[in-house]
């Protein structure tokens, strides 16, 4: 038997009184805070459940089997981990004195995507010209920025979104902790690796960022964008290793730009920050937005094309695509779409320029020279 089973064994025994909730295809995370106190979510709302563990050392033995298994400790001199379960599903731990109230896991549950562009658009979040939008983009090998806030469902979209890369691309996949899958068949995955107790054998994203950029990518994907590998990725965009896609927290396109600039300036680097806002301005050129509505559910917001800097040195963004509600149904979740605010991208001769002009059929407006469409216009008799 490999090792990874009996830790599978073992750490099903240790969490038992929570597997119903770890076995629910609904939920998507578990939160358990003490022994006592378990909370769950299922469609964006949060729920207690029942279960409950028979102790705080019980709960403790679980948390010390998990960090076993992904080579951590949680002791005295070290409060907290992240790692993930044998089954891939993401857990942070932190126990006493750190936590007041006992041994705290938060456990977001590890799926098979099913997540697709297509799915946004039979919910109402976004067109099905907004679909083909994005899907252009991502062959049009456009830097995208994927912006929201924490369980907005950020990696899900960065899934989505990745299915529109051409399969005959070498893709590099950098996170923290695994989660991404891609179905293209020539992707490399590479995660982070914690220091050992003894301090040595870590590897950050930094290090594996260097690493993808001698691996001949044709693409890459980082999971998430947290610390100074934010200057590695945008100093690659404008070195010419365009399309990356990543993620990162916030609550706005133009708040997105300013945190990777801050997260630039967090690197070993001594950058000057006009220089780190130059920088930032040149590499990104489209943030999705996306958030969390009070009804659970989430939708997309957004979708905005940086146009580089002002006289000011202010970001500047033009919105393409905005989130429009049209109130409630009567189950109470919200209803809207996103839509076209009636602006181009800069990029909109590409698809001619690129062959692949075939492939435009729901965007011809975004797309197509102003100039002929008008003409064209004018030469249409009025009916």
């Amino acid at each position: 038997m490999e090792t990874w089973q009996i830790y599978e064994i073992t750490t099903r025994r240790f969490l038992a009184p929570i597997l119903p909730l770890l076995e629910d295809p609904s939920v998507s995370e578990v939160m358990v805070n003490g022994p006592s106190s378990i909370y769950f979510e299922r469609q964006g709302r949060i729920h207690r459940s029942d279960c409950h563990f028979t102790d705080e050392l019980a709960l403790l033995a679980a948390a010390r089997n998990i960090a076993e298994f992904v080579g951590r400790r949680v002791d005295g001199d070290h409060h907290s981990l992240d790692g993930r379960l044998p089954d891939g599903s993401r857990v942070h731990i932190i126990i006493p004195p750190a936590s007041r109230i006992g041994v705290c896991l938060t456990i977001r549950r590890f799926q098979k995507s099913t997540f697709q562009l297509s799915s946004l658009v039979e919910r109402g979040s976004m067109s099905p010209e907004a679909k083909e939008f994005l899907e252009l983009a991502v062959v049009l090998h456009k830097s995208i920025l994927i912006s929201g806030g924490t369980g907005s469902g950020k990696t899900s979209l960065l899934n989505a979104l990745s299915a529109s890369i051409p399969e005959n691309e070498r893709i590099i996949v950098i996170e923290d902790t695994s989660e991404l899958q891609l179905n293209q068949p020539h992707t490399v995955y590479l995660e982070a690796q914690p220091p050992r107790p003894d301090g040595g054998g870590g590897v950050t994203i930094r290090d594996l960022f260097v690493d993808s950029l001698r691996m001949r990518p044709d693409r890459i994907v980082v999971g998430e964008v947290r610390r100074g590998e934010a200057l590695d990725l945008v100093q690659s965009m404008i070195s010419g290793h365009t399309g990356a896609l990543a993620t990162v927290h916030a609550n706005s396109p133009r708040e997105s730009a300013i945190r990777l600039e801050t997260l630039c300036l967090m690197s070993d680097v001594s950058l000057p920050v006009h220089v780190a806002r130059m920088q930032t301005a040149s590499a990104l050129q489209l943030v999705v937005q996306i958030a969390r509505m009070s009804d659970g559910s989430r939708r997309l917001q957004s979708i905005a094309e940086c146009l580089g800097l002002d006289a000011q040195n202010n970001y500047i963004f033009r919105e393409l695509y905005r989130f429009e509600a049209r109130g409630r149904n009567t189950e109470g979740m919200i209803v809207g779409g996103l839509v076209p605010t009636g602006e181009r991208p800069t990029f909109w001769d590409e698809p001619g320029r690129f062959g692949i002009e075939d492939q435009v059929r729901l965007t011809k407006s975004l797309f197509t020279d102003a100039s002929s469409q008008e003409s064209t216009d004018e030469e249409t008799p009025a009916t």
